[in-house]
């Protein structure tokens, strides 16, 4: 999927979605009812906030270096 047409709040929308579906896939190890078990959620819950505070921890260095390449253009 490319994200480059959404804006920031579509791409980490859509992030979400699909790190929510990926924890559930993984998380999902019974199929004996549609709901998923109190354990299945805390899972997902507990693999979507790993996620999300990955991405953060991306985000955060990708603005670091992003401005330590800014100064150094400046400062050419």
């Amino acid at each position: 999927m490319d994200f480059s047409q959404m804006n920031a709040a579509e791409q980490a929308h859509m992030s979400k979605v699909i790190e929510k579906s990926r924890c559930k896939i993984s998380c999902a190890c019974t199929r004996t009812s549609k709901a998923l078990s109190s354990k299945e959620e805390q899972c997902v819950m507990n693999c979507t906030d790993k996620f999300l505070k990955h991405s953060e921890r991306v985000g955060a260095r990708f603005a670091e270096h992003n401005a330590d390449a800014m100064n150094a253009a400046m400062s050419k």
